[in-house]
């Protein structure tokens, strides 16, 4: 622990000490010169802070130093009953303050009372109240406002995280502010009564125990109750008048000084009009002209000298504004149009409405369901996705974009809703033919009237939302591989390492580097697998690349690893429907495969290629057509050269290894790929 972090706890217990141990008049001056500087501090911090949250710690420094006067009023009034004296601050200002009148001194204490208890501390509390409920109104729509902006690109991740943290920290602050008010107001209370103790209980024990007349005592013991008094009272003061300026403090981008001079002085006309009233109080009232002349020809002086300053600023203003932009030719300007999006969503003009929340558009927020639903279902954390409209398309069009290469295009029509039907089928729904954008189903866009009927005839329909909402989705999905990044991957393996930073340091970068690891789980997204699971997928790839930095093989060692995660996936009720190859197919592809400094290969002529992708494509159908979802299942040593042929028909269909499977899993064979090839038919 740090000297300063001790320093403060033992500051807080000897405030408490202070209570019950007496302390020597000098220490006692001490502390109240020590009081009073602490309530000067105080007060021009908060004077000096730009927003209320760069003094936040003052909820809790409000309540130390409201615990410390009361320490000191203790103190004081033991040394008062107990001695006849508190030292010399108290005396002083019992005396020279006060001009040892103490009927003038009870006077002055009661004003100061009046003042920070009715004025000062009820305004604050209510203000600290009124922030502290609209602050709490306001959240859900400042978090919304946030999540629009990071959607729609105009802020980063981490901005937004500042935000959501300083949205709260706000709501935290004027709740705390909103309590510690009371703190105030109840120390200017204990003050009034400590006042009374004082004066009563001195005026007895001088009379009954220290042998004073009654003149003595009374003089003596109000002057010492009414300075001591004074002497916590203004620096309560003093701090209450903080509290009131920072609770008041809106947005601005100065402190209260810059504030004050820019905001009351910004009118220099009307400084005049002031000039001038004060000039004709002079004529027509007894005050006489020397005194209001005097200050009228300050203020007229000082209403000139803002204006020829403001003149200046505004000539300065228009120079800068007519002068050509300097950034428009600057390297630097040119540099930024090099930068390209991760991912784009351009629509045409007629689709402005769905991103526009005014209009009750909600394309913002799907956005971000859809970030979730990926980093739940991949692992992945998608970038900023930029929200655009772009004149260059067509009304009802919308491009999606990676990298700024456009990879889906779909066309929807507002206010209708889109069917899927099969073409061939006679419902006698009106509507206009297109192609269901995400899966190619063919389909009809219909009225709002239609949409009943077609539920009734047991047709899906789906709002224009949701279809670019599904098809934006399912890009993302597919393209994955291609959006994980260098960037993305470290900042995996950082947040890998809050949890597992032994794993993290072991792997990275002695074992792998940061673009291997990408590589590898680039492969692993490619083929829909989840890499959610990091702290798996880093351990596998530990106990493995001390024997080989392949990627290839690197992933096929961590889809082992993941079983039963790729078994969970695929498996239905510990059952799984496969179509296996038979084993001269396997055979064809274990003896042409060859390995390069560059990579892994497969050697096999086109016409065989071919052939191979007859074989499996005749053998998918059949499961197709019964309805089953075809899923191929191999040996670990064949499983990714027959998924890049696989690929040739469908990217989407599974190819798993029997490694990859869980023993408890009941494998059901639906399907064998014959393969004829030399001659030979297996």
């Amino acid at each position: 622990m740090k000297f300063k972090d001790i320093s403060v706890l033992l500051a807080v217990l000897l405030i408490v000490v202070m209570m019950v141990i007496p302390l020597p008049p000098v220490l006692l001056d001490i502390l109240l010169i020590i009081n009073i500087s602490l309530s000067i501090t105080i007060l021009l911090v908060g004077m000096n802070t730009k927003e209320p949250l760069d003094f936040s710690i003052f909820p809790s420094l409000l309540l130390i130093t409201t615990l410390f006067r009361l320490a000191l009023n203790v103190s004081t009034t033991r040394a008062i009953l107990s001695h006849g004296h508190a030292g010399q601050v108290v005396a002083t200002f019992g005396e020279f303050v006060i001009g040892g009148n103490p009927v003038i001194g009870f006077i002055i204490f009661l004003i100061l009372i009046i003042i920070q208890f009715l004025v000062i501390t009820k305004g604050s509390e209510r203000v600290a109240e009124v922030a502290a409920r609209f602050t709490l109104d306001a959240m859900p729509g400042k978090q919304m406002s946030i999540d629009a902006d990071l959607n729609a690109g105009l802020i980063s991740e981490k901005d937004a995280r500042a935000r959501r943290e300083k949205v709260g920290r706000e709501a935290d602050f004027y709740g705390a502010m909103d309590g510690a008010s009371k703190f105030v107001k109840g120390d200017a209370i204990a003050g009034i009564i400590i006042l009374f103790i004082n004066v009563i209980g001195g005026f007895i024990i001088g009379m009954t125990m220290m042998g004073m007349d009654f003149a003595q005592a009374a003089s003596t013991f109000t002057l010492l109750s009414v300075g001591d008094g004074l002497v916590s009272q203004i620096p309560a003061l003093l701090i209450s008048t903080a509290t009131g300026i920072i609770v008041t403090r809106a947005a601005s981008d100065g402190n209260l000084g810059d504030d004050l001079t820019r905001q009351l002085f910004a009118y220099p006309k009307l400084i005049y009009v002031v000039a001038g009233c004060i000039a004709l109080f002079g004529l027509v009232t007894p005050i006489g002209i020397l005194l209001t002349w005097s200050i009228a020809g300050l203020l007229a002086f000082a209403a000139y000298k803002m204006q020829k300053a403001k003149e200046k600023e505004e000539e300065a203003l228009e120079e800068i504004n007519e002068a050509p932009p300097a950034e428009e030719n600057s390297p630097e300007n040119v540099l930024n149009l090099l930068h390209v999006d991760s991912l784009e969503f351009e629509f045409g003009l007629g689709l402005i409405p769905l991103a526009d929340t005014s209009q009750g558009g909600d394309i913002l927020d799907r956005v971000i369901a859809i970030r979730k639903q990926v980093a739940l279902e991949l692992g992945l954390v998608i970038p900023i996705i930029r929200i655009r409209d772009n004149v260059n398309l067509e009304s009802n069009e919308y491009v999606i974009k990676l990298k700024g290469n456009e990879i889906a295009r779909g066309e929807i029509f507002l206010n209708h809703y889109l069917m899927l039907a099969p073409e061939d089928e006679d419902h006698g729904i009106a509507g206009i033919e297109t192609t269901e954008p995400t899966f190619g189903l063919p389909a009809l866009w219909i009225q709002e009237e239609m949409k009943k009927k077609a539920e009734i005839f047991g047709f899906t329909v789906v709002d224009a939302s949701s279809v670019i909402t599904t098809h934006l989705a399912e890009t993302i999905k597919r393209y994955a591989h291609e959006i994980l990044g260098r960037e993305e991957t470290k900042q995996l393996l950082d947040k890998a390492k809050e949890h597992y930073p032994s794993l993290v340091e072991e792997l990275v970068p002695q074992l792998l580097s940061v673009g291997q690891i990408q590589k590898v789980l680039q492969k692993l997204l490619k083929e829909k697998i989840s890499i959610r699971n990091l702290p798996v997928i880093l351990e596998t790839l530990a106990d493995w690349a001390v024997f080989t930095k392949n990627p290839d093989y690197l992933a096929e060692y961590v889809r082992q690893g993941l079983a039963r995660q790729i078994t969970s996936q695929l498996a239905v009720n510990k059952m799984i429907q496969v179509i296996t190859v038979n084993a001269n197919l396997e055979k064809v592809i274990s003896e042409n495969v060859q390995e390069t400094e560059q990579g892994v290969y497969l050697t096999l002529d086109p016409q065989t290629i071919q052939q191979l992708v007859h074989a499996i494509n005749d053998t998918v159908q059949q499961v197709v057509n019964v309805g089953i979802q075809p899923i191929i299942l191999t040996s670990p040593a064949i499983r990714m050269y027959l998924k890049q042929i696989v690929e040739r028909i469908n990217a989407d269909i599974p190819v798993i290894s029997f490694n990859e499977l869980e023993s408890d899993v009941e494998v059901q064979n639906i399907g064998v790929v014959h393969f004829q090839h030399a001659g030979v038919v297996a």
